[in-house]
């Protein structure tokens, strides 16, 4: 194999009920005595106690926000007595009377009473009260409408919302509701009617300030926060039906990473370089220096067999891609030809090619319906299935050893532009961005949600990139060894928590994306691991690719395969990752 920086043409590396009110808050319409109980003999915090502000070992949560976050999710879980209750017994009431009236009132449609208690409430941004008062007026003047009482609405439109002298964009919109009926076909119609007055609370708790109005399943979003974060922070979190609860924090063991070869693949007969899972994970591509391409087919029980057997090429194939749908497969030859491959039948629908240059690395565009491909004299192709070729982008749009994406969208494509260099094109504005790097950079690989691009560089150190808006880095990897050929890393594993990648050690290394933390460095392979892949429906199965002609299929600890005709078309069963 040779190297990174070779003159040659390159082998292998060819690409080194929301808002609803719960009831009038001071508890003195709901709490009644419920049986085996009595007000008088409930306990009441002694003197000391009530005095303290603070709950909880740490002393951050302050009781009376916890009381009354506490009362609020018993009034939207039903439990209005027990609510009740607890503001008595507390003493800390959910909301003052001026508030508990002003809800009542936008429920009861009394519009001209709820501003005028919106002055009384306590609130000091004046700003905050004309947005509250222009809603509620809006909320009125849409309902007169409703009734055809188009003067009146005129009147509140002229009289109430106009003097606030706020939102001039909105005004023009409501009185184009009246003055020029022609505008949506009907007066009133041509923009968003009367909202549920439940709807309008809901809108006005969350411009209010918490302290006066809490939000509609705050202790939830809470409870639910605390969770997540618990979720996020186990660097070991890879299982779809991990049922997490409130009882006990979150914790899940190491076997939850595929860590175990299960089938040892053996069909090629030279190095493998490149291999990829289907989107649908049903299927796993490879391709090898020895000039040839195999679909492989995954069964229900995760069992690998050989499907067919990819012929044509004229060199050593470097990359393969899955088209949208997963019912074709382009391969890509060293500095040669990009092939189209029909995966039900293994037939070749279309050979690409171009006079004078070789093409030297492939792709689908998002609809499926045209491909693209960099070619050896650094730019990039466009092209329809049936050949023609659509457009090209000259100039130093693609390296000889270059991997090239598309985002899903379509708008953006990314490619090795300069050594240390990677191309961000979007195609639409004409606009061209770039990530550089220190360091040469050998591949590099595209989330799935198009957000984040992890790069591989010369010096044994894979960045993660930020793509989203201004190109940021945000981690880096470490562990592996790279001397002198292109090793592949990918992301994998539950909504892509982690990073894979080979390794010249002939190990796998896995990290945890988040903490950038090495879980994993895997044995077995005999040869430099030049690609990894991870099964994008399963997140406890992923595939590697060798100089020693291999693909070992990794799965969980003590999982068994069940594949029928295991020990034909070159592939071995293996349940203890040895050899």
């Amino acid at each position: 194999m040779g190297g990174v920086g070779d003159e040659e043409p390159a082998t292998k590396r060819m690409k080194l009920s929301a808002g609803e009110l719960r009831g009038l808050s001071n508890g003195s319409s709901c709490a009644e005595p419920v049986a085996g109980s009595s007000r008088d003999l409930m306990a009441r915090p002694l003197p000391s106690e009530g005095d303290e502000q603070v709950v909880g070992s740490k002393g951050v949560i302050k009781r009376v926000e916890f009381v009354r976050l506490i009362a609020k999710a018993l009034y939207s879980l039903g439990y209005k007595k027990s609510g009740a209750h607890l503001e008595e017994e507390s003493g800390i009431p959910l909301h003052s009377s001026f508030v508990n009236l002003f809800m009542q009132q936008i429920l009861d449609g009394n519009w001209d009473g709820s501003v005028d208690t919106l002055q009384k409430i306590g609130l000091s941004d004046e700003t905050i009260v004309k947005s509250a008062s222009f809603m509620i007026l809006e909320q009125k003047y849409f309902e007169l409408l409703d009734e055809e009482k188009d003067m009146d609405a005129l009147k509140t439109l002229r009289t109430e919302i106009v003097p606030l002298c706020i939102n001039g964009s909105r005004v023009r919109e409501l009185s184009s509701c009246i003055v020029s009926p022609s505008f949506g076909g009907t007066p009133g119609k041509n923009i968003v009617r009367a909202k549920s007055r439940s709807k309008l609370l809901e809108d006005l708790q969350k411009l209010l300030p918490p302290t006066l109005m809490i939000l509609d399943r705050r202790l939830e979003h809470l409870v639910e926060q605390a969770l997540v974060l618990q979720r996020d922070a186990c660097i070991f979190h890879n299982t779809l039906n991990e049922e997490m609860s409130l009882y006990t924090d979150h914790w899940c063991g190491k076997e939850q990473i595929p860590s175990q070869t299960l089938q040892i693949l053996q069909a090629h007969n030279d190095e493998v370089w490149f291999l990829q899972f289907s989107h649908d994970g049903k299927y796993l591509a490879s391709s090898s220096s020895d000039q040839s391409a195999i679909i492989w087919e995954v069964d229900v029980n995760g069992g690998v067999s050989l499907k067919h057997r990819l012929s044509g090429h004229q060199k050593p194939v470097s990359s393969v891609s899955w088209s949208p749908d997963d019912h074709q497969l382009l391969t890509c030859g060293v500095e040669e030809a990009v092939r189209r491959w029909d995966v039900s039948s293994g037939e070749c629908l279309h050979v690409y090619e171009k006079p004078g240059v070789g093409l030297v690395s492939c792709g689908w565009f998002p609809d499926g319906k045209c491909l693209f491909s960099g070619v050896s004299d650094k730019s990039i192709c466009m092209w329809e299935l049936d050949g023609k070729e659509l457009e090209c982008w000259k100039g130093q749009r693609s390296l000889r050893i270059s991997d090239l994406e598309i985002t899903s969208d379509g708008k953006q494509l990314i490619s090795n532009c300069r050594e240390n260099a990677i191309l961000l094109l979007d195609r639409e504005a004409k606009v061209e961005t770039f990530i550089e790097e220190d360091q040469t950079i050998t591949s590099f690989s595209l989330s799935r949600d198009n957000r984040f691009l992890l790069v591989n560089l010369l010096n044994q150190e894979i960045h993660l990139w930020n793509i989203e808006g201004e190109n940021k880095l945000v981690a880096k990897y470490k562990g592996h060894k790279r001397a002198r050929f292109v090793i592949r890393s990918c992301f994998g594993g539950l909504e892509e928590a982690f990073v894979a990648s080979g390794s010249e050690d002939s190990q796998v290394y896995i990290w945890h994306r988040g903490s950038g933390e090495l879980i994993e460095a895997l044995p077995g392979h005999s040869g430099a691991v030049n690609c990894v892949s991870w099964n994008p429906a399963n997140p406890h199965m992923f595939a590697s690719a060798s100089d020693d002609r291999t693909i070992r299929i990794w799965g969980l600890s003590g999982q068994k395969v069940k594949h029928r005709g295991a020990h034909s078309n070159g592939i071995h069963l293996n349940c203890n990752g040895g050899t």
